[in-house]
């Protein structure tokens, strides 16, 4: 849960790291978008020192995604998006493949091989919610920017919580402040698709 909600301030690093890498300006309405989301965070968690180990990887995990979309985004109309994908999750692959071993001296397991249930959900994740959702993310890129994209990951921490209480009856420790939190979330989200089709009919207009 720690590092879904984090994952919601990927629109705010992109926010700064896309005029920077593509030297346009910076925008006010998306910095504004991104500190709502910013204090929705800060509300759920209150700067508890419990989750400062998750926190820092979960922001870090951000800004990371956030360099990957606009990426994506500088390269997408030179490459293939079904080309594109290849190299990403090979290079993804050979990537995890070598930091299992020290992950798995800190973090030992009895086995890393997924039972029956475990592989048909994996299967599921990977090729539907991984491989196919980030295809149609390199080719929306051509028409939207690549902070609308990644404010949109704003909402993974809702169906998140939606998905945890639906299956495992996980929402014991959801408070108010929780809940305003994600509300924040939530309106950075609706606010940005707003003045997104907002600018498109001017623009059609």
């Amino acid at each position: 849960s720690i590092g879904v909600v984090c994952f919601s301030l990927t629109g705010f690093f992109t926010a700064f790291l896309e005029p920077l890498l593509n030297r346009h300006s910076v925008s006010f309405k998306e910095v504004l978008f991104s500190l709502l989301t910013l204090a929705g965070i800060i509300l759920i968690f209150h700067f508890d020192t419990r989750y400062r180990l998750g926190i820092g990887l979960g922001i870090i995990s951000s800004a990371l995604a956030a360099l990957f979309t606009i990426t994506n985004k500088k390269i997408r109309g030179r490459e293939d998006a079904n080309t594109l994908l290849l190299f990403e999750m090979g290079g993804g692959f050979i990537g995890l493949s070598f930091i299992l071993p020290f992950y798995l001296y800190y973090f030992p397991v009895h086995t890393i091989f997924p039972d029956r249930s475990d592989f048909i959900y994996l299967l599921f994740l990977a090729s539907f919610c991984t491989i196919g959702l980030y295809l149609l993310q390199i080719q929306v890129l051509n028409r939207i920017s690549a902070f609308t994209v990644n404010l949109s990951y704003n909402l993974e921490p809702l169906y998140s919580i939606l998905l945890a209480m639906l299956f495992f009856h996980e929402a014991q420790e959801l408070n108010t402040s929780f809940y305003l939190g994600l509300g924040l979330i939530l309106l950075s989200v609706l606010l940005q698709t707003y003045h997104v089709l907002h600018t498109n009919r001017s623009q059609a207009l």
